[in-house]
């Protein structure tokens, strides 16, 4: 099985930050996680290529102390080579998504950072990870050429438990909401403690529609400068 691809439906495979145990061995060892890693298994016997090989990266990569930022993604790309397991990222070495250009295009527009260099780093979004950026899909396993082939089959029940967890934290946090999908984690979010940026989706469909384009929301500069304010500057 080719290395970017999940070869097993054993969470025992799939590491996270201790941080996150409690909450994800809750969740493995309960119906909804007994459910989903059934549907993996069976999926893997039936020889479906399923993406990414780690699940649980962005909870890997990403303790819940050190969650400044998150950044709510659907479900990982569903091309060979793309996903690694942190919303929007890819791996390096991998073409730019679009939606991942107009991401890199809105935060040198707002802030003046410059395009990573292609193809080292390219979009391997690991820096901000490790950051402080929990770069979080709602769903967590898609198969080859098949978008939002995993959803509904359990995964949302884990990541609302992360949203959770992170907004119940001792510490302030921006919450990126683009898109419908991401914003209707709204209500598991504490707006007086926390910070809820929310704009159209940076997918070419909406990224310059009505009502709150993606393209020049300013979301970048809004959360630092937020940041700068109720946590550590420039996280």
């Amino acid at each position: 099985m080719a290395a970017d691809q999940l070869s097993s439906a054993d969470p025992a495979d799939w590491p996270v930050a201790p941080g996150w145990a409690a909450l994800v061995d809750a969740f493995f060892t309960g119906p909804a996680g007994q459910k989903l890693l059934g549907f993996l298994a069976a999926r893997l016997d039936a020889e479906a290529t399923i993406f990414p090989p780690q699940p649980l990266r962005a909870l890997e990569l990403t303790p819940p102390e050190e969650v400044r930022v998150v950044i709510l993604g659907q479900d990982p790309y569903h091309g060979r080579g793309q996903a690694e397991g942190l919303a929007f990222s890819v791996a390096p070495g991998v073409a730019l998504p679009p939606s991942l250009r107009n991401i890199f295009k809105e935060l040198e527009r707002d802030l003046g950072t410059p395009w990573p260099t292609f193809p080292s780093p390219g979009g391997s979004l690991v820096k901000w990870a490790r950051k402080g950026v929990l770069l979080l899909n709602t769903c967590l396993t898609v198969e080859e050429a098949q978008p939002a082939s995993h959803a509904g089959k359990g995964w949302e029940v884990l990541t609302d438990a992360v949203i959770r967890q992170v907004a119940e934290g001792d510490h302030p946090v921006v919450f990126m909401l683009w898109g419908a999908h991401a914003q209707s984690k709204r209500a598991l979010i504490d707006t007086k403690r926390h910070l809820i940026l929310a704009s159209n989706h940076p997918s070419p469909l909406s990224a310059l529609r009505p009502p709150v384009p993606f393209i020049g929301n300013g979301h970048f500069s809004q959360a630092r400068e937020w940041r700068d304010r109720h946590g550590k500057p420039g996280a």
